[in-house]
């Protein structure tokens, strides 16, 4: 029988993520009729595969499947600091972070914090500051840009308040991190 299904994906957060779920589902027989962060609509088989053979597709490949209703949220909550954050252009600088994911999500800032910290091991807050500042480090490797310019496009009232959280998440100054530049950064998949 024809089965059409949308997967939830934990730890897709970049284009190619995406490319490899693609990829490995395709090579299956399986059709993605449409996929992005943390999510693919699927059209397969089920006699010829089940969906234990997609999850081991998935989990083979480092990613995991959500099932649990609450956890697809916060997954998507995830995925929309991500866009927000690492994708947008200078989209943070425009907007407030809370309004971005009430808006995409349609639900409460408040509730969106309290399901996010009820499953996470940190707060939203916290997970978007994180992300923040993995952006920021990856723009001062870059090295196209000034602090000033860094800090507004990353929505920093200053440059001394994006400095201040610098060296709060990561131990170390701006200025010590552009001398060794790479040393700190996280894969976001594991912030």
């Amino acid at each position: 029988m024809i089965v059409q299904e949308t997967l939830h994906i934990k730890f897709m957060v970049c284009n190619c993520c995406i490319r490899v779920i693609k990829q490995e589902l395709e090579k299956q027989g399986i059709i993605v009729s449409r996929i992005l962060l943390g999510e693919a609509e699927i059209t397969y088989d089920d006699e010829k595969l089940s969906y234990d053979d997609i999850e081991k597709i998935i989990e083979a490949n480092g990613f995991e499947l959500v099932k649990n209703k609450d956890k697809i949220l916060v997954e998507q909550i995830k995925v929309a600091v991500v866009e927000l954050i690492h994708y947008a252009n200078n989209m943070n600088s425009i907007i407030r972070n809370s309004d971005y994911l009430v808006e995409k999500l349609g639900y409460s800032y408040q509730h969106l914090s309290v399901l996010f910290s009820k499953h996470e091991p940190i707060t939203l807050e916290k997970y978007i500051i994180l992300n923040k500042i993995e952006k920021v480090k990856e723009m001062i490797e870059y090295g196209e840009l000034t602090l000033s310019e860094i800090a507004f496009q990353m929505g920093y009232s200053s440059v001394q308040y994006l400095s201040n959280q610098f060296k709060t998440i990561t131990g170390i100054s701006v200025t010590d991190y552009k001398k060794a530049p790479g040393a700190g950064r996280k894969p976001l998949n594991e912030i």
